[in-house]
């Protein structure tokens, strides 16, 4: 039986459900709102095919799915972002250790299985309308509060052309597990171990998405040349990947992913009143700025940034 009143709640961040501490059982109450109620489903079935391939993810420990949550196992306070934070030299050897972790999990071949409601739960495809539909988050919800009504009619018709047309130019098929949001604030750092966190979003997608999100990663700030480094560390762990290929799906969808988070974090602080997320909005576009004068094929949308956004774009 838990006791709510002997919980202690944990700061959360960009999420639907709250979280609090079991200090009687060493374990994570994870609470739902009730419109969000079945990703708790998800987020079960994606934490037991982790498990399963030997990643290690927090496991169910009880669930009240009447009353909106489920318990979990606790891997503490430590993530990977704190290691990496506070470590100026040698991050590089901590990239590598979490490119094979990724690598693993890019092995993954289960796409379904069974809940706690014992409802068989098959994991999507990401397709390029799921892409598409998330850059419309940064024409919802960012571009109305830089450009006028009338300019955002003319921008946004432009820009969704051009999105469209950079994700029609992706190499690689939809077949391979993808986490959507691998970054180091989502590794926990827990027995010399990491630990996968926040894992209910995972789709079958390109295999160059997580890549793009840990290496092109808002919320911590590396040099271009670990950056470098890292994906090259990953090229040598996949010989079967066509570098150059590969190299130009990781740009276009760090580009889309880093103008989604824009989006995102606009709508947090407008809608959500988490302000906080307003100051990593600026590192979202330096990124940007590295991965768009990479490819010709961006030149259009480079051109169109930088015409509405010139404070941003380079």
């Amino acid at each position: 039986m838990i006791r709510f009143s002997k919980l202690k709640k944990i700061k959360g961040d960009a999420s639907f459900r709250e979280f609090y501490r079991n200090p009687e059982n060493e374990s994570i109450i994870v609470i739902s709102k009730k419109e969000k109620i079945k990703n708790l489903l998800i987020y079960d079935a994606i934490n037991k095919i982790l498990i399963k391939n030997n990643i290690l993810a927090p496991k169910l420990l009880s669930e009240n799915y009447l009353n909106k949550y489920i318990e979990i196992e606790d891997f503490g306070d430590q993530t990977y972002f704190g290691v990496l934070k506070n470590k100026k030299n040698n991050r590089y050897t901590d990239y590598k250790k979490i490119v094979k972790i990724l690598n693993k999990l890019q092995s993954i071949k289960d796409k379904k299985i069974k809940n706690f409601k014992n409802q068989l739960y098959k994991i999507q495809e990401y397709k390029k309308k799921i892409l598409f539909d998330e850059v419309k988050i940064f024409c919802d919800w960012y571009v109305p509060k830089i450009l006028s009504k009338s300019e955002c009619f003319k921008f946004n018709k432009k820009f969704k052309l051009e999105i469209k047309n950079l994700l029609s130019k992706l190499n690689y098929k939809n077949d391979t597990f993808v986490h959507r949001d691998f970054h180091v604030s989502n590794l926990m750092y827990y027995d010399k171990k990491i630990v996968l966190i926040d894992n209910q979003d995972a789709l079958i997608g390109n295999k160059a998405y997580d890549l793009a999100s840990l290496i092109d990663d808002v919320r911590l700030k590396t040099s271009n040349h670990l950056k470098e480094k890292v994906f090259n560390f990953y090229i040598k762990t996949n010989k079967k990947i066509n570098k150059n290929k590969f190299k130009k799906d990781f740009e276009i969808l760090s580009i889309v992913r880093n103008l989604k988070i824009i989006g995102i974090f606009m709508r947090l602080a407008l809608r959500d009143d988490k302000k906080k997320y307003l100051k990593l909005i600026p590192h979202a576009w330096e990124m940007i700025n590295y991965r768009i004068n990479k490819q010709n094929d961006f030149k259009n949308l480079l051109t169109l940034l930088k015409i509405n956004f010139p404070k941003f774009v380079r």
